[in-house]
């Protein structure tokens, strides 16, 4: 039986995020990323070209990358989401419509939020997971106090993770972290330096790895 989405999520601990990439440079991006050992690519919808980019990262990745959809404000940009063919979906924000929408059509859907009620709603919902967010500006030991009460719950962060505090927030119990411009570095994509973005991947796997590790100690 093939494992859920959030119990692989949890295994990979990262979703890299594309947002606001050149037009064009999608393939190139995804490449860069899977040969650093990411599985889970996130493409937000408020970048240029976001659904037909999405489309075609799934036709060329599908076996290989699993491919989302971020940034989901409402119920319209989850439809278009979901026809494009992103696998799961994840909004900054709680939108009830967007959830239900998602779980009818058999896709998963990470809300943000940040607050207790936030995260107990969007659970009760019948989210899988739910991203806390933004974690950076809450720090990161934010998810240890949160979890104390909650620990039933898959929380996913974003906001501020890299690549010296990734150990530590996922050490108090997020289940994975969203990284966008420290890993997906716009600048670096631009000048076509792909193979930076590699080695930065590969040094976030190369540190989730490290997690899991010392969780099975």
């Amino acid at each position: 039986m093939e494992k859920g989405l959030v119990s692989l999520l949890e295994e990979e601990k990262m979703v890299a995020i594309i947002r606001g990439i050149p037009t064009g440079s999608g393939e190139q991006t995804a490449k860069a990323l899977l040969a650093g050992g990411i599985s889970f690519l996130e493409v937000t919808l408020n970048t240029d070209g976001a659904l037909p980019m999405i489309n075609e990262l799934k036709g060329k990745f599908g076996d290989q990358l699993r491919i989302g959809a971020g940034t989901v404000l409402n119920l319209q940009m989850a439809k278009e989401a979901v026809q494009a063919g992103a696998e799961y979906i994840v909004s900054p924000n709680l939108d009830e419509e967007v959830l239900t929408y998602g779980l009818g059509q058999g896709v998963e859907v990470w809300p943000g939020t940040l607050t207790p009620t936030e995260i107990v709603r969007a659970y009760a919902l019948g989210a899988s997971a739910v991203k806390v967010f933004p974690i950076g500006s809450m720090g990161m030991k934010y998810i240890k106090d949160i979890r104390g009460p909650l620990p039933h719950i898959p929380m996913m962060v974003t906001g501020g993770v890299n690549l010296d505090n990734m150990k530590e927030v996922l050490g108090y119990g997020a289940i994975a972290v969203g990284l966008g411009g420290n890993l997906v570095n716009n600048r670096l994509i631009q000048k076509g330096d792909f193979e930076q973005i590699t080695q930065m991947a590969s040094a976030y796997t190369k540190l989730a790895k490290e997690v899991e590790a010392y969780a099975t100690k």
